[in-house]
């Protein structure tokens, strides 16, 4: 536990001194967010403001998990972790400076930014499926119960991966959301690979480097909301959201929980099902919108609920959803 504690705070310490090193350098290099014509109109004075500030909680966070990891340990599982995260981000490095550079605010079309997301995630399903120690098998959150999925494993975890990441990157709308939510999803399986590293002793060392990975992005989500928090100095962009999802799916994928993600990763699921909601009853009703917009947290926003609270209530509930997650975890 002292070494994840480390982990933390080496992580927190570096994300506060990169801040300040990273957030003029994005300036000087005219990254500035590009908003969008049909956003909330209280968002037209963040126009500008620094983006790709996501590399200042994952530079940390990498550095930190090769540093405090269990070198002489397995890192079968971390490195799963790893390669999602780093895969993904890498996606939505893309993304950002397409929209930087061609002052595009849409980025990568649809069909280019899903494309590599597919191809990655089957590698990472087809990797976990015939990793032994991971294999075609989920668990069943409470009951313990390990639900096998044969041959459909891949397309399921397919969907997962792609879904996660996309619902990551669609609650990333108002100052501090994204990172403070992912943040305690990341406290919570962080805790929970500890405790399972106690009750499987032949995956011990395994599983506790996952945890490293978790305290790492812990740290620095912690030492990144110093300058994201309302009113945000920078935003982390795509590189930073889709880091985020892959990071937390990645988890999800080596120690089988992926069944616990509509727990505690709640908010960015309510982000994709929101969109398409909205998506639904725009063409079913030939204009009409269910939702002042989309996704959810703009609805609200637009409801006349100030930003600040909307992003308190949605760390509220988190905390109490992954509570109750833990539940199942720690006696």
């Amino acid at each position: 536990m002292q070494r994840l504690i480390w982990t933390v705070l080496a992580s927190f310490a570096m994300a506060i001194v990169l801040g300040p090193i990273v957030i003029p350098w994005l300036k000087r290099m005219k990254f500035g967010k590009e908003i969008y014509e049909l956003g909330p109109q209280s968002h037209k004075k963040k126009q500008g403001t620094p983006q790709m500030g996501g590399i200042i909680f994952a530079v940390p966070a990498l550095i930190a998990t090769l540093a405090f990891s269990y070198g002489t340990a397995r890192w079968d599982f971390m490195l799963m972790a790893l390669v999602s995260a780093l895969g993904f981000g890498l996606i939505g490095f893309v993304d950002d400076w397409i929209k930087i550079r061609l002052h595009r605010a849409e980025g990568l079309t649809p069909k280019q930014k899903l494309a590599p997301q597919i191809v990655l995630s089957v590698a990472l399903a087809f990797w976990a499926y015939f990793n032994p120690n991971i294999g075609p098998s989920l668990t069943v959150p409470f009951v313990n119960v390990e639900w096998n999925l044969g041959w459909f494993y891949i397309p399921v975890m397919v969907f997962v991966l792609v879904g996660t990441v996309n619902s990551a990157n669609l609650l990333d709308g108002l100052d501090g959301l994204l990172g403070g939510c992912a943040l305690i999803d990341f406290v919570t399986m962080a805790l929970i690979c500890v405790a399972l590293a106690a009750a499987n002793p032949a995956q011990t060392d395994n599983l506790l480097n996952v945890a490293i990975f978790g305290g790492a992005m812990v740290g620095g989500l912690l030492g990144f909301l110093r300058y994201n928090s309302h009113p945000a100095r920078v935003f982390m962009g795509d590189v930073g959201s889709f880091f985020i999802g892959g990071a937390l799916v990645g988890m999800t994928l080596v120690t089988r929980l992926s069944l616990l993600l509509p727990i505690i990763a709640l908010a960015m699921m309510l982000s994709s099902l929101s969109d398409l909601i909205q998506f639904a009853y725009f063409r079913a009703t030939h204009g009409k919108r269910f939702f002042k917009m989309a996704p959810l947290h703009h609805h609200f926003e637009l409801s006349g609920i100030p930003e600040t609270s909307i992003v308190a209530m949605y760390y509220i509930a988190t905390a109490v959803l992954c509570l109750i997650a833990l539940l199942g975890f720690v006696a």
